[in-house]
């Protein structure tokens, strides 16, 4: 089952600090591991907040606004999506990334929805009607 791992944490600014290159070490030994499992569907950092726009359709018209619209100590900064046998075993990779020790960690199931595109279980029904 599919996992995501929504990575929350306080916005650095100091990409060539000691810290910086130990945590950046210890976040690919980590990818590599959730690789070497056999798990890790996908992975990245995203930008700082100052780069993100919001957009809100609202009577058919389109809004958009600078930033996140919740201000908050940390923000959503990246995702691990993993396919895990289980929840323990999402839960147990998450405990294990790096990142927990400065911000936290949502995990949350994929959820599957029959006939929304990209379903796995729609597509194997139209390969196998072929």
């Amino acid at each position: 089952m599919d996992y995501m791992l929504l990575i929350y944490g306080c916005e650095r600014t100091e990409p060539d600090s000691a810290a910086f290159r130990a945590t950046l070490a210890a976040v690919n030994a980590f990818t590599e591991e959730c690789r070497a499992r056999g798990v890790c569907r996908g992975s990245n950092p995203l930008e700082d907040t100052g780069t993100a726009t919001t957009v809100r359709v609202r009577d058919g018209e389109a809004f958009t606004t600078d930033g996140p619209f919740a201000e908050t100590r940390e923000q959503l900064a990246g995702y691990y999506l993993l396919d895990c046998r289980d929840l323990d075993e999402a839960l147990e990779l998450a405990a294990r990334c790096p990142l927990a020790a400065e911000g936290s960690i949502e995990v949350r199931p994929v959820r599957r929805v029959p006939g929304l595109a990209g379903d796995p279980a729609a597509e194997l029904h139209r390969l196998l009607s072929e």
